[in-house]
């Protein structure tokens, strides 16, 4: 007999313990990296991570953008037509920006393109410490960029397009919406941040009330800080911390989701209010009793699915 769905989560939690030490230079991160590698091939397959929705065709491609070679994974609805032009939602992963690959959020990406009708491409970039800060960044803009100039060959309409991200891919994702204000193009029709990193060095409330929570404790999460930013550790650009952009107005309206047991819970709230407060659309939605990374652990956590119907129902309203 399966065991319960709390208990579940609290052997789940206890290998992710195990597994995720709380790494402060880069020879402990590099070994991380393949102890989260091993546990994900452990758990391939049973439900904890989920499944690529039905009715998706999943593709990968690699492209050479600035200099370094980025690989793709695109979900596209069978159900869509060889011709037919869909909206584009860039996805980009999390990780702490040392770890993670496009495949971590297969499960999410595939079920919003399957509910949206989007072509859902999540894109790789190179990881810290090895590749420091901007590279993450750079990279994240670029591929937004690219895929916005290949709309057509990949199926979608460069006029509407959408990013989002979760934890260290959310601080991405409200990089690129900032970077794309600025340029003035694309003109992004949607941002959706989750539980999203947005400021390296203001500590929040949320940090001491979850500071040894399951998946990610306030300890990891200022050292993958440390270790993005390397020798640039102090550095107030936006690039880095978005919360910290002289202005927000004119930005994509975005969807910010927290999760009530996590130390970034904080960093989603404040984020929201400094839209709201440049005038900016706003939807930010708790899921209280939920822990860092839960869209990640649809098999252990179940408001995971209701996250993935709000970010699908706020996606169609404006793609």
């Amino acid at each position: 007999m399966a065991a319960p769905l709390a208990l579940r989560t609290r052997i789940f939690a206890t290998v992710l313990k195990r597994l995720a030490p709380e790494p402060s230079d880069a020879n402990e991160m590099v070994a991380l990296r393949g102890r989260r590698d091993r546990l994900r091939e452990t758990f391939a397959g049973r439900q904890i991570f989920g499944r690529i929705a039905a009715g998706v065709a999943t593709s990968e491609r690699t492209v050479e953008l600035d200099g370094s070679t980025q690989r793709l994974l695109i979900h596209r609805p069978t159900s869509a037509g060889v011709r037919d032009t869909l909206p584009i939602v860039v996805n980009i992963h999390g990780g702490g920006w040392c770890l993670g690959a496009p495949e971590q959020s297969a499960w999410l990406a595939s079920h919003i393109a399957a509910a949206t009708g989007a072509v859902v491409i999540s894109p790789s970039y190179r990881l810290a410490p090895e590749n420091p800060y901007p590279a993450a960044a750079d990279d994240s803009w670029a591929t937004l960029r690219w895929v916005v100039d290949h709309a057509a060959e990949l199926g979608g309409d460069a006029g509407r397009v959408a990013v989002m991200g979760d934890s260290a891919g959310g601080n991405l994702a409200a990089v690129c919406a900032l970077e794309a204000r600025e340029a003035g193009t694309p003109a992004l029709r949607a941002q959706v941040l989750i539980y999203p990193a947005v400021e390296m060095y203001e500590s929040y409330p949320s940090e001491q009330e979850h500071a040894h929570a399951p998946v990610l404790t306030s300890t990891q999460m200022h050292n993958f800080g440390r270790l993005y930013l390397g020798e640039r550790y102090g550095v107030e650009d936006w690039q880095a911390s978005p919360l910290r952009a002289a202005s927000h107005a004119g930005l994509p309206p975005a969807l910010i989701l927290t999760a009530g047991h996590d130390p970034l819970r904080d960093h989603g709230l404040r984020y929201a209010e400094k839209l709201r407060a440049a005038g900016v659309e706003v939807d930010q939605r708790d899921y209280g009793p939920a822990i860092h990374g839960f869209l990640s652990l649809p098999g252990v956590v179940p408001v995971a699915r209701d996250a993935l119907r709000d970010i699908a129902a706020f996606l169609r309203e404006r793609l």
